[in-house]
């Protein structure tokens, strides 16, 4: 006799409400970063690469150097704390009520088993990351991380971020160098504090 599984309309009607409800909110009230090309309709990794390419040709263009560090966070979706990122997305996308309610509900509340040599460990409670295979998931992390071009910005540097990927540089003259070199790391060590308090 065959197993049959039941057919769910499930999956496809959340992905319907994440699109409905976040990408659209998002998208009409300007939230997304201008400097941030991952789950966007019409960005990709190619349009993250281009802007950062003819930034750096444009500045040598006018003979001017370019000083730029790739920032590459390891296992970065597994860090996004629920309670941190819960609290940006109130106070810095403007989500509340129901659908904040929702987001909430959508990241806490799981638990994890390993099985190890057929060994099972008792449940744990998952408090940190974002559910990965879903259209929300990537997106929340990309919420998660939006402060971090602020932080770049205060000091007069440049951004471009690609999901867990961020370029940051800054272009001047030959002359300017040193200074640049100086407001460069200043930057950086901004930007690692941040990471810290941020769980990355």
């Amino acid at each position: 006799m065959a197993n049959y599984r039941p057919v769910s309309n499930v999956t496809f009607l959340s992905k319907l409400v994440e699109q409905a409800v976040i990408n659209d909110y998002l998208t009409a009230n300007d939230l997304l970063l201008r400097h941030q090309s991952a789950y966007r309709k019409q960005h990709s990794m190619e349009t993250a690469m281009l802007r950062v390419l003819s930034d750096v040709l444009n500045a040598a263009d006018n003979q001017w150097v370019t000083l730029m560090g790739l920032l590459d966070l390891s296992a970065a979706f597994n860090c996004v704390e629920h309670s941190l990122l819960v609290n940006r997305l109130q106070l810095n996308f403007g989500f509340v009520d129901t659908v904040l309610c929702w987001l909430t509900s959508f990241v806490t509340g799981r638990t994890q088993q390993v099985a190890y040599e057929g060994q099972l460990l008792p449940t744990t409670r998952v408090v940190f990351g974002v559910p990965q295979g879903s259209v929300l998931g990537p997106l929340l992390f990309v919420l998660y991380t939006a402060e971090l071009s602020q932080v770049v910005t205060a000091h007069g540097l440049t951004s471009h971020q690609y999901a867990d990927d961020c370029q940051v540089y800054i272009t001047t003259s030959v002359s300017d160098a040193s200074a640049a070199v100086n407001r460069f790391a200043c930057c950086l060590d901004d930007v690692a504090a941040w990471m810290s308090a941020s769980r990355l």
